[in-house]
């Protein structure tokens, strides 16, 4: 008689029996019947990947949800300037909703040999996770002033506006002076407990958080292109790793976007967010009917995109992002413009690298 479990009853597995325990190729069998049902895959016809881009862009709008949000007035006050030597950040306050603002640092380079200032292409500077907006434009997390790059930031807005670029640097929903009076941490996973409950609370709205970040990211671009040191034509956005899924989805939703770097997030899903620990910011309820990444970023087609990625970065992996860049190139080459995405594939970790990015932009906005 077989010996029993004496918390179950039941009697033990023989020989080398396994149980199906594990959730997840369940929902990988799912995925396979959901990914990119409501568009199907991006056409590989010019006129039909162009009605295509307008279907999925506005399916996107609203998984991503908020973006139906009217317009207000900005209201811009300026907090305080500094002076940076090349350029002039200054610090202002502008009103993104009816209740909501965010702090946006702007590096304003000086005009060269006492010329008179001329409108300059503008770069969308967007930070990952961390400290928030001054992690991009040389401050320590208590505001006082660095001049040497740090962190896997790379104090990237500061090397933008000392090649010529006015770099516009949002606080990031979450992040920063962003987030709740209680600013405890997760213990062990390093994830903001307001992403978390802003993220969370979004979705049982059917909303996400990335849809506040980029509403965020359309208003100051309302307010940019209103700004007279600014050729409000050629704008472009660069961010890392949260920053560049923030630079993906308000590419693919803004088209004022003229070319965008995406550092350190350009992989498939299941790849990425969906195999390794994240955070919770990062899930949009309902995303895979729509597509993959490597379908979604179809809609940044045929303008000008750069992927930097690491080779030794393990939070998206290198191989998984290389298939996920060939895949996504099809929308590019349907176009006739398979060289207008680009990558910088380099030798480090999860970090800002700028080495191509950096002409790269400069190039493609005209400056």
């Amino acid at each position: 008689m077989a010996k029993t479990s004496a918390a179950t009853g039941a009697a033990p597995p023989r020989g080398k029996q396994r149980y199906q325990f594990d959730p997840i190729p369940m929902l990988d069998a799912a995925a396979r019947v959901t990914v990119g049902r409501a568009l199907g895959a991006p056409p590989r016809a010019p006129d039909a990947l162009r009605a295509w881009q307008r279907t999925a862009r506005q399916a996107l709008a609203e998984r991503l949800g908020f973006l139906d949000e009217k317009p207000v007035t900005p209201r811009p006050r300026e907090i305080h300037r500094v002076d940076r030597g090349a350029y002039v950040r200054h610090k202002i306050v502008l009103r993104t909703t009816a209740r909501s603002e965010l702090p946006l640092y702007l590096l304003i380079p000086k005009p060269a040999n006492g010329k008179p200032p001329r409108p300059r292409p503008c770069v969308l500077a967007l930070h990952g996770h961390g400290y928030g907006a001054r992690d991009v434009v040389g401050l320590w997390e208590d505001g006082s002033e660095r001049l040497t790059p740090d962190g896997y930031h790379k104090d990237f807005g500061c090397a933008l506006a000392k090649r010529g670029f006015v770099v516009a640097v949002p606080e990031i929903s979450c992040f920063g002076e962003r987030q709740m009076e209680a600013r405890q941490q997760f213990g062990g996973a390093g994830m903001s407990a307001t992403c978390h409950n802003v993220a969370t609370y979004a979705m049982m709205l059917g909303k996400s958080a990335a849809g506040l970040r980029v509403l965020d990211a359309m208003r100051v671009v309302d307010y940019l292109q209103a700004r007279r040191e600014i050729d409000g034509g050629n704008i472009g956005v660069m961010g890392i790793s949260g920053g560049g899924m923030h630079a993906l989805f308000s590419t693919a939703i803004d088209e004022r976007i003229r070319a965008s770097v995406i550092s350190g997030y350009f992989c498939d899903w299941r790849h990425s967010i969906l195999s390794l620990f994240h955070c919770t910011c990062n899930f949009v309820p309902g995303l895979l009917e729509l597509g993959e990444l490597s379908d979604l970023a179809a809609l940044l087609a045929p303008r000008p995109c750069l992927v930097e990625h690491g080779l030794r970065d393990t939070i998206f992996p290198i191989h998984h992002v290389k298939r996920t860049v060939e895949k996504a190139r099809r929308a590019w080459q349907t176009f006739g413009a398979a060289d207008q995405l680009q990558t910088d594939y380099f030798d480090g970790r999860h970090r800002i690298n700028g080495e191509a990015a950096y002409p790269f932009l400069a190039h493609h906005l005209g400056l």
